[in-house]
């Protein structure tokens, strides 16, 4: 029977004729059987069943081997038997179950009990979770041949349940007739379900010393089906230094208040329960506001999301934002600030547009691959690589909507939704890294990102937030942060509000990085770093920034630099410096600083959490 099972698919087998003699491969075999005969009923079968015997052939270098299949024993005295299939028998819910107490099933202590379509539920005081929920995450069900494969997606499935500390599932022989069958006890631990934070903080934004505090309130248990349900309250206070005059005060004041619920499935209507437990999405649903006022305006800013979270196969990982609105309104501005925006507005329509009132609604999508499975958050032990896309759309339903109450608005102005302009556009990204293994202690890494944002129909421009930047820990790191691009633009002459002209809507990154063991839990690294960010429009507060096919590969600029990480195993500190190589800005020698490098006018540090990529 079990030479039977193995020939549906023998071609798996990793024995091969005129294969080198390795007790590796001949160990991995055992373990590809054993893996096999587990999800196939054979209960308590192991890998030292399978055996071998290696005769060497004469005056030869071969071997003829020969795979054995021992019988079934207990103990060494007993009697050989034939290895036996099991089937699932009853399946018995123990949702008190204290870890910390005797194994024994006998010491578990229960009061109560119900039986929910034939699945008795065995509770000490009150039941915390509802059956379905139970129900619902079992991959198994009674009459099933035995099958690691389900039990072990099982315990994944109760370990995504916030209210659960542990799980343990359990087996017993039961003699059914003339079958062996086996009857099942998953035995639940409750965690802690309410739970209070308090954070504190200090701020320096620029030399501007200010406090921040929040409190939040979780609930993991909310209707009783593992929702985990968040609450938190933030204020923050900041003294503001050199404002011109014109201005009633110089603090900033933010208060902000954001909520979400999270179920720990696929909530949809019409949607089967078998497509809810192939899928294991998670669902959320999230709200914020936040209020913020400064001396130059009062603003306030809300949004609302509702997506999806799901994994597949531990490599892929999937999210999809259904429908994410935010909204931005500016009721209050300062007469000195209108003035400033308004003398701007010439040149910088950008700045502007940062600072009216706006409203957007985008669907997105994004699918991450990890060849390395769980390790991917690890430093890497062999060869890998990873696929991040993203694509992102917003205003499309608003503007049709909108196009029916208004088909033609007068004098060319926005298309509204409330009298408010809302963003139109469309968003791809995609990035690719590949790390190669020299040994355990040496590797590459390559990686390149592409983004495109293409504003469209309501919106001439992208919304600030939605907009790249180059320069910083994760992209070109001879630049600090959002001080590169778009393409030869040179900044402002006084400098003010670059952040906001140093953006674009196309990006590219080229990275290459070797990294190494160095000692203890340090790793080095030496970086070289390419890349810039353009316009789509030709803009006159970003002369120099519009991307052109025969021009752009001239703009691109480069960086090298070292590094050091600290691997704490549950997170990576990364500190990086970068140098200017290739200055897309400048011109002459001084476009190439890597001739004559300026420590003080080409360096950047970099302090980060995690890899680059």
């Amino acid at each position: 029977q079990i030479a039977a099972l193995l020939k549906q698919d023998s071609a798996k087998s990793l024995l091969k004729e005129k294969m080198y003699f390795d007790v590796n491969v001949l160990d991995a075999d055992r373990q590809r059987i054993t893996d096999k005969l587990l999800r196939n009923g054979y209960y308590k079968f192991n890998k030292d069943y399978i055996g071998y015997t290696a005769d060497t052939v004469r005056n030869t270098y071969n071997v003829d081997l020969t795979q054995h299949l021992h019988p079934f024993k207990t103990h060494v005295s007993d009697s050989a038997k034939t290895h036996q299939q099991y089937w699932i028998n009853k399946i018995n819910f123990i949702t008190d179950y204290d870890v910390l107490q005797s194994s024994a099933l006998s010491s578990v202590e229960i009061n109560d009990s119900i039986n929910y379509k034939g699945y008795p539920i065995y509770y000490k005081d009150k039941l915390y979770l509802r059956p379905k929920v139970l129900t619902d995450n079992l991959r198994f069900a009674p009459g099933d041949l035995y099958n690691e494969r389900d039990v072990q997606q099982t315990y994944s499935s109760f370990g995504r349940l916030p209210a659960l500390k542990y799980t343990n599932i359990r087996f017993v022989e039961t003699q059914i007739g003339d079958s062996t069958k086996l009857d099942c006890y998953v035995m639940l631990t409750k965690s802690k379900h309410k739970s209070i934070a308090f954070e504190v903080e200090g701020t320096n934004s620029a030399g501007d010393l200010g406090a921040a505090a929040s409190v939040s309130f979780q609930n993991r248990n909310l209707f009783r089906g593992s929702e985990t349900f968040m609450i938190k309250f933030r204020g923050a206070y900041e003294v503001i230094s050199g404002l011109q005059a014109g201005y009633a005060n110089n603090n900033y004041t933010e208060f902000g208040v954001e909520s979400s619920i999270n179920f720990p499935n696929f909530l949809f209507p019409f949607v089967s329960s078998d497509f809810k437990r192939k899928i294991r999405a998670t669902t959320e649903f999230g709200l914020q506001y936040n209020y913020q006022m400064r001396p130059e305006f009062l603003r306030t800013m809300a949004s609302a999301s509702w997506s999806y979270k799901w994994t597949d196969r531990k490599r892929m990982q999937h999210r999809l934002d259904l429908v994410d609105v935010n909204y931005v309104y500016m009721p209050r501005k300062s007469s000195a600030f209108q003035e400033y925006l308004d003398d701007m507005t010439l040149k910088n329509s950008l700045l502007k547009a940062s600072y009216e009132n706006q409203l957007v609604v985008r669907t997105g999508y994004s699918f991450t691959y990890n060849s390395a499975g769980n390790a991917m958050m690890r430093t890497p032990t062999k060869n890998s690589y990873s696929i991040r896309a993203n694509i992102e759309e917003a205003g499309n339903l608003l503007y049709a909507a909108s196009k029916l109450v208004h088909p033609n608005p007068k004098d060319g102005e926005d298309y509204v939704l409330a009298n408010i302009p809302f963003a139109q556009y469309v968003k791809a990204d995609f990035d690719f890294a590949k790390n190669f293994m020299i040994d355990p202690r040496n590797s590459f890494v390559f990686h390149i990102g592409v983004g495109v944002a293409y504003p469209y129909g309501n919106s001439k421009m992208l919304p600030f937030e939605k907009r790249y930047f180059s320069g910083g820990a994760n992209s070109v790191r001879g630049w600090s942060v959002r001080s590169l691009g778009p393409g030869v633009y040179k900044g402002s002459e006084d400098g003010r509000m670059d952040f906001i002209n140093q953006a674009g809507d196309i990006k590219l990154d080229l990275n290459v990085e070797y990294r190494t063991h160095l000692f203890w839990k340090l790793n080095g690294a030496a970086f070289v770093d390419a890349g810039n960010i353009w316009t789509i429009r030709d803009d006159s507060g970003q002369e120099g920034g519009l991307f052109k096919f025969n021009e752009f590969y001239k703009q691109i600029a480069v960086a090298y630099g070292l590094g050091i990480r600290l691997d704490l195993d549950y997170l990576i500190l990364r500190f990086d410096g970068g140098m200017k190589a290739i200055n897309p800005v400048e011109t002459g020698k001084k476009r190439y600083p890597v001739i004559r490098p300026r420590f003080s006018r080409d360096f950047a540090f970099h302090f980060a959490v995690g890899y680059p990529f």
